[in-house]
């Protein structure tokens, strides 16, 4: 049974074997009318973009280096550098495979419709399109740029660079016409992209049968993702002070990798950059006026950059030479005594700690010992039996001076303690505070 069924599909088919045959011969058959292939239009418009955008990355970096080498160079052979690129990305697109690398990322290539099958463009045209696309906007950009640095727009009327450069314009505006009706043709049935297409008749048709059209988003969501970061950057950076960043990664790595103790490394006493001023002036008034420069006069200019001090090291040795001598050049107006030692003016080193404060660092450097000055207190000079005894508001600090012997408190390595007025951190730091009053009791010694 299963025989015979088979035997009379068999003869079926052997007899319905010419008709198959006519009909793929009429299918096959040039006359046969054929459905017209789906139109894409944005895909030619993106394969142009895609074009000059390729162009673009070639010549920028070559570009780059012809501006580092030469200034001058760059403009001057930059029309050339881009006709050589052109010529070079058309050789090997266009006339090796009939399509542009922008078209064939789209799928799309040349073709003429004209011929009755979809066949390459010839050679022949090939170089008309060529020299169309390349050349004749290359001698344009040329001769638009010669007429305008001859000044042929400002010669007189009868002269024939004048009548030159009007034809020229006349052209352009005739060639911009043209290309705004030929868009709106291709928009309109989506044939010819450019105006050398449509008088070529070469048009951008589909280089499979079948279209497949898979957008992938992948780049849009990269391009949308980095756009919105760096916006938030732009917002963010405004809002951060790299010196107080830079302050608390310095105290972060201090606290994580604590240095050798005083046992374990013996450390070199510190110096600041006025350590020789003498004790009776100002450093911070001494390094304000080094900074006063009078651009008019040069040779004020170098000499406010002069240490105003002796270059000996010694400061005791400098306050000695500075007796005697008539007022000293920076004098200490209203001391107050800061948490290092060091004795400065009352409005130097408030304007100092203020702008500490605002940078949001824990306090000030001496100019004197390179220390970290994080309040301040009243200087005060008394005198007990033929003694001098400097002190402060709260007496943490004692010297008595005399018959040659120098006695100095303990306190005195201690900063900011509580008989402190001052606080660098609490009430100097809103700027409401107080550093205390001046006062100066006994005789001058």
């Amino acid at each position: 049974m299963s025989a015979m069924s088979s035997r009379v599909w068999q003869q079926a088919w052997d007899a319905a074997q010419p008709r198959l045959h006519s009909i793929r011969d009429v299918l096959a058959s040039p006359t046969f009318p054929r459905p017209n292939p789906r139109i894409i239009r944005v895909g030619q418009l993106d394969a142009e973009l895609l074009d000059a955008e390729l162009v673009h990355i070639l010549i920028e970096p070559v570009s780059k280096a012809l501006a580092t080498v030469n200034a001058s160079m760059k403009s001057r052979f930059e029309p050339e550098l881009a006709l050589l690129v052109q010529l070079v990305l058309y050789r090997f697109s266009v006339w090796s495979s009939g399509a542009s690398y922008g078209a064939m990322l789209q799928g799309l290539r040349y073709s003429i419709p004209s011929s009755g099958l979809n066949s390459r463009p010839s050679r022949r045209l090939l170089i008309i399109h060529g020299a169309l696309t390349i050349l004749v906007p290359y001698f344009r950009n040329r001769l638009h740029a010669r007429a305008l640095s001859h000044a042929w727009p400002d010669a007189p009327a009868s002269d024939i660079r004048r009548r030159a450069w009007a034809a020229l314009t006349s052209l352009e505006t005739a060639h911009g016409a043209f290309s705004l009706l030929n868009f709106v043709a291709f928009l309109w049935n989506g044939r010819y992209r450019t105006i050398i297409d449509r008088f070529l008749a070469m048009r951008l048709e589909p280089s499979q049968a079948l279209i497949k059209r898979d957008v992938s988003y992948e780049f849009m969501n990269r391009q949308m993702v980095w756009h919105a970061f760096t916006e938030f950057l732009l917002f963010l950076l405004p809002l951060i002070n790299p010196r107080s960043v830079a302050r608390r990664l310095t105290s972060t790595f201090s606290s994580i990798f604590p240095t050798p103790s005083p046992t374990q490394k013996i450390r070199a006493p510190k110096r600041g950059k006025y350590y020789s001023l003498p004790s009776d002036q100002c450093a911070i008034c001494a390094e304000n006026a080094s900074l006063n420069v009078n651009l008019g006069d040069a040779a004020g200019a170098l000499a406010s950059y002069t240490p105003a001090f002796p270059a000996s090291s010694n400061s005791d040795a400098g306050d000695n030479n500075s007796e005697g001598d008539g007022e000293p050049p920076y004098p200490i107006t209203t001391p107050y005594l800061a948490s290092c030692g060091h004795v400065y003016c009352y409005t130097c080193l408030a304007e100092r700690m203020l702008r500490a404060a605002d940078d949001g660092s824990c306090g000030w450097t001496c100019l004197r010992c390179a220390e970290e000055v994080r309040s301040a207190d009243r200087y005060r000079l008394e005198s007990e039996g033929g003694n001098l005894r400097r002190s402060t508001l709260g007496g943490a600090e004692i010297e008595n001076v005399g018959d040659g012997d120098k006695e100095r408190s303990d306190a005195e390595s201690s900063q900011g303690d509580e008989g402190s007025e001052f606080d660098f951190g609490s009430e100097f730091g809103s700027g409401t505070g107080s550093l205390g009053s001046y006062a100066f009791t006994g005789s001058e010694a």
